[in-house]
Formats: C-alpha cells, structure tokens, sequence
C-alpha cells in the first residue's frame, strides 16, 4: 500500500498496512544495523531475529528504509537479503532524508531518521538497541548526536538499552532532562549503557507494569507534547559487559583517537571497533543480543500500548 505525507510517499508491506489498520501493534526498526553494523551474513541473520522478536513480543515488525523517493515501512525479507549484502549504501540520518529522497537511492536509516518516519507512518513504538547522545569533550566540539534533537521533535515511543559507554551518560541524561523527554526505565532501577546493564546513573523513573507504562506515554501527548518518550530496558546479565572493562577500553581509545585526529561521525565506529578488540569480540556478541532483547521487550510495550488503547476508546 502507498500512501503521500505531503508529497513524501510512503509504501508499506501488506503485513504492516494490514496491522495499522486493525489497530494491532506495529514496532518500527531501523535498517541502519543491517547496512552499517556486522558483516554479511550476520548482518542480514540479525536482522531477522530482531524481526522474530518482535513478534515474540506481539507486534508486527516494520523495518524502515528509503528507495527510489520513497520511505518503505516493513521491508520484505528480500529487501533484508538486498541490504545486507549491497555495500555502499548511505547512512541517512534526519537532515539526510530529504536529500536521499530527492535523490532517488537506496538509503539506510538510523535512529533520528527512523523515528521521523515512524511518526509520518502512524507507528508510535520504536526500537533500537542503543541511542546516540553527547560525545565525551562535547563543551569543545559541541558533538551532540541528532537522536536527542529528534526526540524533541518526533511523537514516537522509543525502546531502547540506553546509549553507549563512549558517550557522556551524564550530559546526555542532562539534555533529555532540558528538553523535557521523559525517561522511563522499565524493570530496572538504572540508566543502562548498551552492553552494560547500567551506566552508575539512576534512572528518573522506574516503572514495572506495561499497562501503567502505556497510560504514560498516551498522557505524554495528551499533555500537548510533541517529543519522544525514552524506555529503557537492560541487556540480559548473562550477556553483559563489566562497566569498568568497557570504560577502561574506551578511556584508552579516546587517546587514541585525539592523536590520531579521529573526530567528527568517524569518532562512534573507532571507538566501538576498540572496544570489541579490547574485549575480544565479547562487545559485537552483546550487540547482538541487546538488539534482540531490547526488539522483545519493545514488541510487548507496543502490544500493552495497543491495548490500552482499544480499551480507552
């Protein structure tokens, strides 16, 4: 089914159309990670058990990317198998997107560029695995990723592990704080960090019970906002990383990269590819894993959301 945002077409798989149109709860993801995170085959078989996960959880998944201008909500497994073994495809981000669009490519979106699509396709619920934030050294830099500057902007509910130990946690908590983005930590009493169950930082609010999770983000909006609302849920123990392992990996590379004049969007895969080589390919292991919980967990937020939904009607 194809559908015009203005003059922006969207074009959505018949699994997602079905699903948004019965009300049934639908979880977009990104296709950023099939395009610029593990190597082919991994790449593609990751996808895929996101995917799966989400429907463990009771939604319907929709991976969104961009081709020939316009924004596919829910590729096809085709489209999975296309991305992930093309090379060269552009990472797109929110200020990418009507650029690529115009272009007419093929076009492979991230968090910020995600949740815009999201929003424009009607799919409240987002997932990732982590989310970008304030770089470490951002008083000098002023590297801010553009996931916080969406969420100021996008109305979509995101799922996430939290962000990255390579980032400042705590600038980062403070600019969602700023900007009045609310974030809930579900089951878990602390901010996560990716592949660390928790960065040291409490997180503002901890809530255990989906329903009362779904009533808070529909008051988020009913209040008049027009942002995100951030759930955080921690990867499993059993797949985590030791804190302090991680930020000595980082602390060494960030020295590094300062020598090596390392900065600007090359800064996040330098870090991230020595964090792997100090833990000996644990990290990449961990991703994967918090991809697919963090992908479970937000299928059942979506299906509580739904829920509650239909019930409030």
């Amino acid at each position: 089914m194809t559908r015009e945002h203005g003059r922006v077409p969207l074009v959505y798989s018949e699994e997602v159309a079905d699903a948004l149109a019965e009300g049934r709860p639908v979880v977009a993801l990104e296709s950023n990670v099939i395009t610029h995170g593990l190597p082919y085959p991994d790449n593609a078989a990751t996808a895929r058990k996101v995917e799966d996960a989400v429907r463990a959880g009771g939604a319907i998944p929709a991976t969104i990317c961009v081709e020939g201008g316009q924004i596919k909500v829910g590729m096809t497994d085709e489209d999975v198998e296309r991305f992930a073994s093309t090379s060269g495809i552009p990472k797109v981000s929110s200020r990418d997107l009507p650029v690529v669009l115009a272009q007419g490519g093929l076009g492979a979106l991230t968090v910020a560029s995600s949740v815009v699509a999201a929003e424009l396709a009607g799919i409240p619920f987002f997932s990732s695995a982590g989310i970008g934030g304030v770089h470490r050294g951002a008083e000098k830099t002023m590297d801010v990723s553009s996931d916080l500057i969406q969420f100021t902007r996008s109305k979509v509910a995101v799922v996430c592990a939290g962000a990255k130990s390579i980032l400042d946690l705590n600038l980062t908590m403070e600019y969602l704080e700023t900007h009045c983005v609310p974030v809930v930590s579900y089951r878990s009493d602390d901010f996560p960090a990716f592949y660390c169950v928790s960065s040291g930082i409490r997180s503002p609010q901890r809530l255990d019970d989906e329903r009362v999770i779904a009533r808070a983000v529909d008051n988020h909006w009913a209040l008049g906002n027009n942002s995100s609302f951030l759930i955080t849920t921690p990867v499993r123990e059993e797949d985590a990383i030791d804190a302090s392992e991680v930020d000595a990996a980082i602390t060494g590379a960030m020295a590094a990269a300062e020598r090596d004049g390392v900065r600007g969007n090359a800064i996040t895969k330098y870090l991230m590819r020595a964090v792997d080589a100090a833990t000996e390919g644990r990290s990449s292991r961990a991703n994967m894993s918090v991809l697919v919980s963090t992908a479970e967990v937000g299928g059942r937020l979506a299906a509580a959301y739904a829920r509650y939904v239909r019930e409030t009607a």
